[in-house]
């Protein structure tokens, strides 16, 4: 990054963080800034790449999800990017990540109940390019 991230500007990101919808005018008083300048900073980080988007964070079963897992898959080398892609399009996913480790791609895949899983499972493993899936079912989700 060309541009050198001051302490204001890491504050300015860390309580964004913990709740994306803080007016400018809280965070300018936590912080000691005018509102104004605030908001030049948040735009600045924007601009920057640095601030990509804001959004929430919801409980899935709340919404009718009930069974979600953390899939990692082993493709062929070939295949990541076309596997990781098509994951990226499904409703289901909620994350996908390229990875070194155990796997090669890990996503995030919410489900209605088990036997949704298992029918996304198969079809993940369907997949042109796929050779293992291996779902570890979230039990409770701690941060």
């Amino acid at each position: 990054m060309s541009e050198i991230l001051d302490e204001r500007d890491l504050q300015i990101i860390k309580i964004l963080m913990g709740n994306a919808r803080t007016t400018m005018t809280e965070i300018a008083k936590r912080i000691g800034m005018t509102d104004v300048a605030v908001k030049k900073r948040i735009k600045r980080l924007e601009e920057l790449g640095v601030i990509k988007k804001y959004t929430i964070v919801v409980d899935p079963a709340k919404i009718g999800y009930n069974s979600v897992a953390l899939v990692g898959m082993d493709a062929e080398p070939e295949s990541i990017l076309e596997v990781a892609n098509s994951l990226a399009q499904r409703e289901y996913t909620k994350s996908v990540s390229l990875t070194t480790g155990d796997h090669m791609i890990m996503a995030e895949i919410w489900a209605r109940d088990n036997s949704d899983l298992r029918k996304i499972l198969e079809e993940i493993g369907k997949l042109k390019g796929v050779k293992k899936i291996c779902p570890a079912i979230v039990l409770e989700t701690i941060k």
